[in-house]
């Protein structure tokens, strides 16, 4: 499954946020994800991919490439 096509599809559904403009340098901050709305998306990859990723591990994330690397991380251990 493609991380990023899902961070587009959801942040296009949820935020009416373009997919082209969300790359994984792009920082959460610049499209105005607050932590409600990034806890969203979590949850989103959560019941998608049937994981559940520890506070402690998306607490720091900032960019969508940092969100990505850790949902496929999660993911491998999943299986």
């Amino acid at each position: 499954m493609d991380s990023l096509r899902i961070i587009q599809d959801y942040l296009l559904e949820h935020h009416a946020i373009p997919p082209e403009s969300i790359t994984p340098d792009t920082r959460l901050e610049e499209i105005n994800i607050d932590s409600l709305s990034f806890l969203g998306l979590v949850f989103e990859f959560e019941s998608k991919l049937g994981f559940d990723a520890p506070d402690d591990a998306i607490i720091n994330i900032e960019t969508i490439g940092e969100l990505i690397v850790l949902v496929e991380k999660l993911a491998n251990e999943k299986r």
